[in-house]
């Protein structure tokens, strides 16, 4: 219990707040992904050694098992002892070690540009993305990734260094950043995240972690047909962030909304209309976490009120 309060302590001293982020911000982070470990679990299809463990059992370090010599065994891998005390020769067999080069497309579009309790979405989905490459850096793996927002993206190949760690933190800040001048929908491209999905595809290699930080909110058929392309080769994660005030309305009374460019009210005193709303967003997170379901994808809900870390942990422990 005292580690726990520990733990959430250093994550409050971390937490990323209010309507952007700085660079420092995220490389903070690192403070907190050493408590998280990431999923490695599925099953690899890359044919290069690295630093995981993978299903497939051949010419590795990690020993598995014992079996009965098979013709064309390597003879080096013999177990003498085991063979001189069963009377037949057995072989050791060791699991191969493979490399999981991690890819996170971060979102960071006007959608994102929004928050009514402690961040923004797009602060919160920094944050996340800031603790996965820091947790893939302190594996020994490489990392890159997509920063999108509305009109722009930016590539940053994977590789094993500290360097692109920083390179994709740092185009991540600068997106962040230029969400406070110009988060207005007013030119925004269609299909930005349909885009994004598209160059992740690119820089996608066989056996890789992906992780999609997004609202989702225009998620379209074509958009799940690039997941399923991700993840017929990959293990893949959605993780969809949300604020309070888009799962509910909040208290009755009479509200000024705004665009950023035109003003209105909304009077949320009719319950109906409240449960309206409700519903709209349970059907709409439904919708998307069904379409996932089919391709075997898992989706991560992340609020932007409540502890990023715990929120990944909370998701890790139920699916294991």
């Amino acid at each position: 219990m005292a580690r726990k309060r520990q733990l959430n302590t250093e994550q409050e001293q971390y937490r990323c707040s209010g309507a952007f982020l700085t660079l420092q911000q995220l490389l903070d982070q690192r403070h907190v992904a050493r408590n998280m470990e990431l999923d490695y679990s599925s099953k690899s299809r890359l044919g290069m050694t690295g630093t995981h463990i993978s299903k497939i059992k051949g010419r590795g370090v990690d020993f598995e098992e014992h079996r009965p010599y098979q013709a064309g065994d390597d003879i080096r891998t013999i177990d003498w002892r085991v063979t001189a005390r069963t009377g037949r020769p057995f072989t050791k067999v060791f699991r191969e070690e493979r490399e999981r080069p991690v890819i996170i497309g971060v979102d960071q579009s006007c959608n994102m540009y929004f928050g009514s309790q402690v961040a923004f979405k797009s602060v919160v989905a920094a944050e996340a993305a800031a603790i996965i490459c820091w947790t893939t850096v302190d594996n020994g793996d490489r990392v890159g990734g997509v920063v999108f927002g509305d009109n722009s993206q930016e590539l940053i190949k994977p590789r094993r260094s500290k360097r692109s760690a920083l390179r994709f933190l740092n185009s991540l800040a600068e997106y962040n950043q230029r969400l406070v001048e110009t988060h207005l929908p007013s030119a925004r491209r269609a299909n930005y995240l349909r885009d994004a999905l598209e160059q992740m595809c690119r820089i996608t290699k066989p056996g890789s972690n992906v992780y999609l930080i997004s609202d989702f909110n225009d998620y379209d058929a074509e958009c799940v047909r690039f997941i399923q392309q991700l993840s017929l080769h990959n293990s893949m994660t959605c993780v969809m962030v949300y604020d309070a005030l888009e799962e509910n309305l909040p208290r009755p009374g009479v509200y000024s909304i705004t665009d950023g460019q035109t003003r209105s009210a909304i009077d949320t005193h009719t319950r109906s209309i409240r449960d309206r709303y409700h519903e709209m967003f349970d059907s709409r997170t439904a919708g998307l976490r069904e379409a996932l379901t089919r391709l075997a994808v898992p989706l991560i809900t992340v609020r932007t009120d409540q502890l990023v870390l715990d929120q990944l942990e909370t998701w890790k422990q139920k699916t294991l």
